[in-house]
């Protein structure tokens, strides 16, 4: 039988975005922006760990989290709730927001939709905050902590599968590659049909432009902007592909420069 679900167990909302109690305005939106990217970016990877319903509640964590820790006087009140930066004062919690990043006002955070992870933390939220004492066990729902407890590690897992590849190894064409001196578009299209990605995902993968990619693989350079940018596209290319990036970079931006006329 389950024990009893205590707060010790639930997550908090620093965890939840992967940032420490001590993180600035600036580090609370980027580390906002990556969680909600992680948890939106690959649904189906997502829905292989967690159920539809525990997707949908994790995202709508992430935003309430974001929607206290980037109001200083919100976060301040969470923080003496939970016991945490007790020797902070109001000047620390405005000193933390010199570096403004763009977040929910009041009734943003009033409007938004209440699921069953968002209403029984608001709850502990706003109960904690007029006493300054934790909820009593039990009070959060199983389910709830089971939710919170899954976050970092569906992040680190859905990462993982975005960027995995699979394809059939072909110990031949490995060591040409290990032994290639000098990296073609023609051989990096090559490497990247072996495998098994194709043009849309690579884009995705890297965040550089389908239209910059085939200009790298066909080497049409007059596509291309200056070789210092070509140079950040074909290191993430290689990188991507698990090649060594540093050196496949070189070696395409140094062609590069000796076929462009």
């Amino acid at each position: 039988m389950r024990q009893a679900t205590t707060m010790s167990d639930l997550k908090n909302y620093y965890e939840v975005l992967e940032i420490p109690s001590t993180a600035r305005s600036d580090e609370v939106y980027h580390s906002y922006q990556r969680a909600k990217s992680a948890y939106s970016s690959d649904s189906l990877a997502l829905y292989s760990l967690m159920s539809a319903e525990e997707c949908r509640n994790v995202l709508e964590l992430v935003e309430e989290a974001y929607s206290i820790l980037s109001d200083p006087m919100k976060r301040k009140r969470y923080d003496e709730a939970r016991g945490i930066n007790r020797e902070f004062s109001v000047q620390n919690y405005n000193t933390l927001a010199d570096r403004v990043a763009p977040h929910r006002s009041e009734s943003a955070y009033n409007s938004m939709p209440t699921s069953h992870v968002s209403s029984m933390l608001r709850e502990e939220f706003h109960l904690n905050s007029q006493n300054s004492a934790p909820i009593s066990n039990g009070e959060m729902s199983q389910r709830t902590a089971q939710t919170l407890s899954n976050t970092t590690n569906v992040t680190k897992l859905v990462t993982q599968k975005r960027f995995a590849l699979e394809f059939v190894p072909n110990s031949e064409f490995d060591r040409e590659i290990e032994e290639a001196s000098e990296f073609t578009g023609e051989l990096l299209r090559k490497i990247r049909e072996y495998k098994n990605v194709d043009l849309e995902r690579l884009s995705d993968m890297t965040k550089v432009s389908k239209l910059y990619l085939q200009a790298i693989e066909s080497e049409d350079f007059d596509k291309l902007p200056a070789s210092v940018y070509v140079r950040g596209f074909v290191f993430q290319y290689a990188k991507c592909l698990k090649l060594k990036p540093e050196v496949v970079a070189n070696s395409f931006t140094a062609r590069m420069k000796k076929l462009k006329p």
